[in-house]
């Protein structure tokens, strides 16, 4: 796994070993950053971060700050690993704590927020419940959520929706 473009275009990341996070493939990540491009000076959230991965290419891309939420210590581990290699903990914060209790205590809002919780638990769209009930999000903000294509986001939010990109596997939901 390797940042796409950006000031750490070609830096290779590390991955959680084992089957505990499920890594977005690489044509998944082109197509996240096809779609949305524009990070520059923008303050990013990255939910269920597992590797870090869509938070550092932002921050590659120019965003000035990325919050990583994550709860599982081998993901917290490579988030870091990763942060170190790359140069960037100025710009960043690493979070171990539940995304649920994360969004509940947080007084900040963000320009991104990406969202990529694990699959079949029902996660999708409390966690989205959140981000806009609390309002999360900054005007003109987007989030991005990748999900399985058995969860769909709800009824409550398909006003919200601007793009959607469905795969085999995968589902990307993007909302504002």
């Amino acid at each position: 796994m390797r940042i796409i473009t950006g000031k750490y275009k070609g830096r290779p990341l590390q991955t959680v070993e084992g089957h505990t996070t499920r890594p977005t493939s690489a044509f998944n990540r082109e197509l996240v950053f096809s779609v949305y491009q524009d990070y520059t000076d923008k303050r990013v959230l990255d939910l269920y971060a597992g590797t870090g991965y869509f938070g550092l290419e932002a921050l590659s891309r120019g965003a000035i700050w990325v919050d990583f939420v994550e709860f599982a210590i081998p993901a917290l581990t490579v988030i870091l690993k990763n942060v170190q290699n790359l140069g960037c903990s100025d710009f960043c914060h690493i979070w171990r704590k539940n995304v649920f209790a994360f969004l509940r205590s947080t007084e900040e809002k963000w320009d991104v927020i990406f969202l990529d919780p694990p699959y079949n638990k029902r996660l999708l769209n409390p966690t989205l419940e959140l981000i806009f009930d609390r309002d999360l999000l900054n005007p003109e903000g987007t989030v991005i959520a990748e999900h399985s294509p058995e969860e769909t986001v709800a009824d409550i939010y398909k006003d919200r929706i601007i793009n959607f990109k469905e795969g085999k596997t995968t589902c990307f939901t993007f909302l504002q």
